[in-house]
């Protein structure tokens, strides 16, 4: 069994920053790829940005310049540095860690960008 713990999340005036953390621990032989996802009320959940074990970054267009997805495998642990945050970037963000022995997900952090 793989668990996966998020921390960061917070209230953050529009143009802040903020950094998420997701900690892996359990049955854990490899990381094929730590992710970041959001879901805002009302909406479907979205990717936000993918990290491989090899280092291959993906983002979505919408974060694109701001967000920055980084690992350390060493430790199991992937990052999510949020710069220029707008109040659209409020959500609950979860980390999705794809392992040896599945898929698992945290339980979310939530990020509320406001005045």
């Amino acid at each position: 069994q793989v668990h996966l713990v998020e921390s960061g999340g917070g209230l953050v005036q529009p143009g802040g920053s903020l950094r998420l953390s997701c900690a892996a621990s359990g049955s854990i032989s490899i990381i094929y790829y730590m992710r970041w996802y959001r879901q805002a009320p009302g909406k479907q959940r979205e990717m936000v940005a993918t990290i491989t074990s090899g280092g291959r970054t993906d983002y979505a267009e919408p974060v694109k310049g701001r967000f920055t997805i980084s690992g350390d495998y060493a430790k199991n642990t992937a990052y999510l540095q949020m710069d220029s945050l707008k109040p659209e970037d409020t959500a609950v963000y979860y980390c999705n860690v794809e392992h040896g022995i599945g898929n698992s997900w945290g339980q979310g952090t939530q990020v509320t960008v406001s005045a």
